[in-house]
């Protein structure tokens, strides 16, 4: 295959360690006999209006700068290709002579990746694509983790210490909803900062399990009956056993009006504008008399929190950014995970498997990671989730 250029997008929501893969891959691609190691300006959009930049020149102080930024560094974008967007795309690959394709991001740049490598197929041009992982959500299919959870995972876990103490001064009920619209792993790492039982949250409501607004109260009004208190964390994406997200079918059965707020993708809007802390604070103010109950929605807080980075979480976002690299001198096509080896010392190998198994779907918190008894993690998920981190330090909290 004809060496060529090779080109580099960021997609989907930012995270605080994705300019580091975008380092990573800079430093591998620059070693090779590529013709140019162009960045495309927020993503396929940028690719499309062949919005390029030199990649190759910049110095070590500038990749030390970038990889050290938040977010991403060439801009980012949710766009899903036609097939019209596909044939423009090739084309302007033919005349850039542009023959390999990375792209940074969740499970649709998986996908976006996938369905540029089967187009270029198609029409006979011959080209690499190659996916690399990213995403604070932890979904992504294959992989043990994504680069951007364990930094995400940091700062929530951190926020949820300094949110207890708070709760203890001024006692009553508190309400933190956080990104997990299919998956709950984000919120599950509230708990990785508790230092005893008696620190919240008390009680974690994940998509993985059927939500019930009796029992959540129930359980709400247990907790704060035994404590005085209670810090809640729930996931944006709670639903009922039909599968029906908790603010729809509220909003239905209300006729509040909530229903008809969705965001670019035609979905409703759950964390994103507060509407589901403000309504399960109305519900458990009204159920609970006397309560002081607050709310508060995590939202994009989450994705680019430059004071809380893992380090592991950052080594590891740089290793697989390099490895998509390393991966297309033999392989067409692929995505990057990690795998995690079974020592006594964390550590994860990187490796490569088919874009199809990656692209679109995404992965569950397993049963083993929930507690069956009632709604809250075990200590499987601790294992699993704590050295992402990086390790939380337990806080330091003495009351008179």
């Amino acid at each position: 295959m004809p060496i060529g250029k090779a080109v580099i997008g960021q997609s989907g929501g930012p995270t605080a360690v994705i300019n580091r893969s975008l380092v990573g891959f800079i430093k591998e691609a620059t070693n090779q006999e590529y013709e140019e190691v162009l960045g495309a300006k927020h993503g396929l959009s940028g690719m499309l209006s062949e919005d390029f930049v030199d990649l190759s020149k910049l110095s070590d102080s500038q990749l030390y700068g970038i990889a050290k930024t938040p977010a991403a560094a060439l801009g980012s974008v949710r766009k899903k290709p036609t097939e019209e967007d596909i044939e423009k795309l090739i084309s302007i690959f033919e005349k850039q002579n542009i023959r390999y394709f990375f792209y940074i991001g969740g499970n649709d740049s998986a996908e976006t990746a996938n369905l540029v490598s089967e187009g270029a197929k198609q029409i006979g041009y011959e080209m690499k694509a190659f996916h690399i992982p990213k995403t604070i959500d932890n979904d992504l299919l294959e992989t043990d983790h994504c680069p951007g959870y364990g930094s995400a995972a940091r700062f929530v876990a951190h926020a949820f210490q300094g949110d207890d103490a708070d709760n203890r001064s001024l006692k009553g009920i508190k309400i933190n909803v956080l990104m997990g619209r299919h998956a709950g792993w984000l919120t599950a790492a509230s708990t990785l900062g508790k230092s005893s039982e008696e620190d919240g949250p008390h009680l974690v409501y994940v998509p993985e399990k059927v939500f019930n607004i009796d029992e959540f109260l129930k359980d709400v009004k247990e907790v704060y009956e035994s404590l005085g208190r209670c810090v809640v964390a729930v996931s944006e994406g709670i639903h009922n056993k039909e599968g029906d997200y908790f603010l729809q079918t509220y909003a239905s059965d209300t006729g509040s009006g909530l229903a008809g707020k969705t965001d670019s993708h035609g979905n409703i809007q759950l964390s994103g504008s507060g509407a589901l802390g403000d309504t399960l604070t109305n519900i458990v103010s009204e159920h609970i008399d006397g309560a002081r109950v607050r709310a508060d929605t995590f939202g994009y807080l989450q994705r680019s929190f430059l004071a809380d980075i893992s380090e592991v979480d950052a080594e590891e976002a740089e290793r697989v950014g390099r490895h998509s690299v390393i991966a297309s001198l033999d392989l067409q096509s692929g995505s990057v995970i990690l795998k995690r080896q079974l020592s006594e010392t964390y550590y994860c190998d990187v490796d490569v498997v088919d874009l199809d198994k990656v692209a679109k779907n995404t992965k569950d918190m397993p049963e083993e990671f929930l507690d069956n008894k009632k709604p809250y993690v075990t200590n499987e998920f601790f294992k699993y989730a704590m050295p992402l981190t990086g390790g939380i330090e337990p806080k330091t909290q003495i009351f008179v």
